[in-house]
């Protein structure tokens, strides 16, 4: 019969190389390793380990299963912490990734309803590639997420990726810079002005400027990167270059910046939420709940005050 130890040894002799280094992460004896994984193989009655004198590597079988094993012990872990907490708290707990921008507007209202209704919400900030890897390694529940419009996030099927809105990127202009008096300013009359662009070149934002810019036959050149949205329209303000920034990261702009639509098809990038469908259920189904209500409540704001 498999049992959870056999999985915690297949995965202790792939990370340490040998089964005396299995044994010494686990505090198990050698003997311990070695029978607990003659039980393994004898269940799936295939040699899933080759035994070498220079360690212990996984067989192509071996590594078919480390994987399923891997996900079968993280999602035990995230059982047995959320479990605990509540337990502790008497609350039901979700841990849930956000970049700052939604951060702002998105989450606050959504964790105010969910404390109300009793669940416990731990936060925690970074950029898309942390959020991924934390929904990954099964270390977040969920997480608010970006992506340029038709991508697939490098996520699993143990995922759902519920859409929230479209977030316009609007252009940031210095306010006496010539085409301030364009209600929308066509890209081509941009080609010599330097950028302003986010800290990751793979940025969805700067992916969609480099395609929108290589339609009218020209590549934009960045003078400066940040992630800090405040930085950059400050630098847009100071002349140094010209932006392209999303909605919700603009906030309310600067009294010494223009705020304009680019001409032609809308650029934009998609905000979502991320779930890990089979754990917290109760509470991830709340927090999408109460994001996409949140999500309206920002959408309706800016039909009512548009920018640009």
């Amino acid at each position: 019969m498999l049992e959870i130890r056999h999985l915690h040894v297949l995965r202790a002799i792939a990370h340490e190389g040998s089964l005396a280094g299995a044994a010494r992460s686990l505090h198990y004896s050698q003997p311990t390793v070695t029978h607990h994984l003659a039980v393994l193989e004898r269940h799936f009655d295939a040699m899933l380990v080759q035994r070498g004198p220079r360690g212990a590597t996984l067989t192509e079988l071996g590594e078919t299963l480390l994987p399923h094993a891997e996900m079968v012990l993280s999602r035990l872990q995230l059982a047995e912490h959320e479990v605990r907490a509540q337990a502790v708290r008497g609350t039901r707990a979700l841990r849930v990734g956000t970049f700052p921008t939604a951060g702002a507007l998105l989450l606050p209202g959504a964790v105010k309803s969910l404390r109300r209704q009793g669940v416990h919400v731990s936060l925690v900030e970074g950029e898309l590639p942390v959020l991924l890897d934390g929904l990954r390694s099964r270390e977040l529940h969920a997480a608010l997420v970006f992506s340029q419009p038709g991508d697939r996030l490098d996520l699993d099927d143990a995922f759902e990726v519920h859409p929230l809105l479209t977030d316009p990127l609007l252009l940031v202009l210095p306010e006496d810079h010539r085409c301030v008096a364009m209600e929308r300013v066509p890209l081509d009359e941009l080609r010599d002005e330097e950028w302003v662009g986010a800290a990751d070149p793979r940025d969805p934002c700067d992916r969609l400027l480099s395609w929108a810019c290589a339609q009218q036959g020209f590549e934009p050149v960045h003078v400066m990167r940040s992630d800090d949205y405040g930085v950059v329209q400050g630098f847009v303000a100071a002349g140094t270059g010209v932006s392209l920034v999303p909605r919700l990261a603009l906030g309310a702009p600067r009294g010494d910046i223009a705020v304009r639509q680019v001409e032609g098809p809308p650029l934009a990038r998609e905000i979502s939420v991320a779930v890990l469908a089979s754990t917290a259920a109760l509470s991830a189904r709340d927090l999408v709940d109460s994001l996409k209500l949140q999500a309206a409540r920002v959408t309706t704001d800016w039909d009512r005050e548009p920018l640009g």
